[in-house]
């Protein structure tokens, strides 16, 4: 059975490995968070696919029971192929119930499938059913699955099922019986052609001979077979995978008969063909009957993978070249296997390689997953050109380009890029200062080669260690550090600027006696501040943002306004106070609180009254004082003034020298 993933994904027909050029570049090494700017070496392609944290051979798989409801029996065999834009799978089953089943996974491996069984078809599948390969003859379009079975010689058969040019179509099958009793219980089963000729491979489980199945030029034709005796270290072969490599034919066999492994190598032609066989051995009594096997390239790398039916273990064997050296992986706890039987070959959905298992004792179909990681800032990209991306964990991580998708030049690459740990480094914090200040910062990482700080903005220098700064706003400063093996650090320390405004508002020159309202509009507002004037005399408020001040004489208030973190900002106001008229109210409420209950002068820079005087409208005097601080309350001889107008005249001196003679009319209300 051939169970290999092609280079080529897609071109299911073609199974070599060819050494390509390079479809992009990519840096070998990174640091985590570094940015990643991946270059396409054939921007013209029709179709661009970049994974950047793809599936990995190397990983961990993870294992899935998908249930028994996919008409499974006894299960021996089963293989995955891709069909245009959609999955298919056939399942060979050796229960009671013997039938091909064909699984429908649509357009992604995730989905659940659809069934379809078609039993024995009419009885001309061969008996006792253990392998099956799916091929495309690619000259013609169209699909045939290879089937063989038998329990002895005389059950013993290859049948082809044809199904025309979508594995979607139901088949036709022939069975081509069995040529001169060349088959006996015939397992695995591979078809290739070569220089124009059609060669199909396997082996007889009972006497451990390799069978060479001949179909000329096309697999129409009934094949002849040709016994190519029992290759070394093959004992009850239960299945076998193919790769070609370096021009060179290699077969890779499971054996039941000591638990081994076999590589049996077959050289430049598959029509002329001599096998030698090479024991690779048991790994230390890891395999346990082990059943179905696989093989794949990635990242030029090659892995095979066994399942062992009595151990039920999933193990992956790593391998430095073709020939050795073998590295198995166990992965005992992989669970959901129960003695497994057949395997597909590992198949990349995109970012995602799938395998398939099948379980003999509980007829489960079981998916094995090297699922895509979710370490990057971005997952994958469809432009020609990728955006920068990053990686946030240290580790190894496979990027996948593929091109031109599903067409006849589709081509695909896969490379390894290593996420280094990052370097020790000593650095400053985030941290917040005053608007004005100055800072003192520092990174210390003694392996850099270089150190680089942006932007070049209030800062003392952009390659040391320690710089100061002083930004007038909050600024990123960052800091890009090279390293020998190719790692880049680029981060970055933040400075939050607090910008704290005090507004005391403009100088200003008031009348004696005025009042005036302070503050403007550029103060800092908010709960997070706090206000304080001073000095704290005639005003009615130190806390507030605009208090009324009233002062006798040229005053110099300060405003301080302070935030939570502690920044402080500090503004003046100048309020001159001029002698140069008379302050007195137009009117006033005697008994009332609405407006002044008093009637006086409001100047507090007059030295020397002459007099204070306020006549009725007939012109007699209802109120004298040579005091300025002593204020008309509304009354005449005890009794309460009538509403009305009354007039008023003041003769005085100020401070400066200056005489302030005048007269005037005020309301009384009542």
């Amino acid at each position: 059975m051939r169970k290999c993933l092609l280079f080529v994904a897609l071109i299911v027909s073609h199974i070599s490995l060819f050494a390509q050029g390079d479809l992009f570049t990519s840096p070998d090494t990174v640091c985590p968070k570094q940015p990643v700017q991946l270059v396409s070496n054939v921007p013209n392609a029709a179709t661009h696919y970049w994974g950047f944290c793809s599936g990995y051979a190397f990983n961990d798989p993870k294992a899935t029971a998908l249930g028994k409801k996919f008409a499974l029996d006894g299960a021996a065999a089963i293989e995955v192929e891709k069909d245009g834009a959609n999955y298919f799978a056939f399942v060979l089953n050796r229960g009671l119930n013997a039938s091909l089943v064909r699984l429908e996974f649509g357009n992604s491996l995730d989905n659940t499938p659809k069934v379809t069984d078609y039993g024995t078809m009419d009885g001309v599948l061969p008996k006792g059913l253990n392998s099956l390969h799916i091929v495309k003859d690619s000259a013609k379009g169209n699909w045939h699955v290879f089937v063989v079975g038998g329990d002895d010689v005389a059950t013993s058969s290859l049948a082809r099922l044809d199904f025309g040019t979508t594995l979607a179509n139901t088949p036709n099958i022939v069975n081509f019986g069995n040529l001169l009793n060349t088959l006996d219980r015939p397992v695995g089963i591979f078809i290739y052609k070569e220089a124009g000729k059609w060669y199909g491979f396997t082996f007889n489980k009972t006497t451990s001979d390799l069978i060479r199945i001949e179909f000329d030029t096309l697999l129409s034709f009934t094949p002849s077979y040709v016994n190519l005796g029992r290759p070394v270290g093959i004992g009850l072969p239960n299945d076998f995978t193919t790769i070609r490599h370096n021009g060179v034919w290699h077969f890779f066999v499971t054996n039941q008969e000591h638990d081994s492994l076999t590589r049996v190598d077959m050289g430049a032609s598959l029509a002329t063909s001599t096998p030698i066989g090479n024991v690779i051995g048991t790994f230390n009594g890891l395999l346990k009957n082990p059943s179905g096997i696989s093989i794949i390239r990635d990242c030029d790398s090659f892995h095979l993978f066994i399942n062992n039916k009595q151990s039920h273990r999933f193990v992956r064997v790593d391998m430095t070249s073709i020939t050795g050296t073998y590295t198995p992986n166990d992965f005992a706890d992989l669970g959901a296997l129960l003695a497994p039987t057949g395997l597909s070959r590992p198949i990349r959905d995109k970012d995602n390689i799938f395998l398939y298992a099948v379980n003999e004792s509980d007829s489960n179909l079981v998916k094995i997953k090297f699922q895509q990681c979710n370490n990057t800032s971005i997952q994958y990209s469809t432009t020609s050109t990728p955006p920068p991306y990053s990686y946030d964990t240290a580790g190894t991580y496979n990027i996948y380009y593929m091109v031109n998708e599903g067409q006849a030049d589709m081509q695909v690459q896969c490379k390894l890029i290593y996420v280094l740990p990052t370097p020790p480094i000593i650095m400053s914090n985030d941290t917040t200062i005053c608007q004005g200040d100055t800072i003192n910062l520092r990174v210390i990482s003694v392996n850099a080669t270089s150190k680089t700080w942006t932007p070049n903005y209030n800062i003392s220098s952009t390659t040391k260690d320690e710089v100061r700064a002083w930004p007038e706003y909050s600024t990123e400063y960052r800091i890009l550090m090279p390293y020998p093996a190719g790692c880049i650090i680029d981060t970055a320390i933040r400075v939050t600027v607090n910008k704290v405004n005090a507004d005391a508002g403009p100088d200003r020159e008031l009348a004696d006696g005025a009042t005036t309202l302070l503050g403007g509009p550029l103060t800092s507002k908010g709960i997070n501040f706090t206000y304080t004037w001073v000095p704290n005399r005639y005003i009615n408020s130190d806390r507030i943002t605009n208090p009324e001040a009233t002062p006798p004489y040229d005053y110099t208030y300060y405003l301080q306004v302070e935030d939570t973190s502690g920044c402080i900002a500090i503004d003046t106001v100048v309020v001159r106070v001029g002698c140069n008229d008379v302050n007195l109210p137009n009117a006033f409420v005697p008994e009332g609180n609405k407006f002044q209950n008093r009637f006086g002068l409001a100047n507090s820079q007059i030295v020397k009254l002459v007099f204070f005087r306020v006549y009725d409208r007939w012109g007699k005097e209802v109120f004298y004082t040579d005091d300025p601080t002593k204020e008309w309350d509304g009354t005449i001889n005890g009794d309460y003034a009538p509403m009305g107008v009354y007039v008023w005249t003041v003769d005085g001196f100020c401070v400066s020298g200056k005489r302030l003679k005048k007269s005037g009319n005020v309301t009384v209300i009542r």
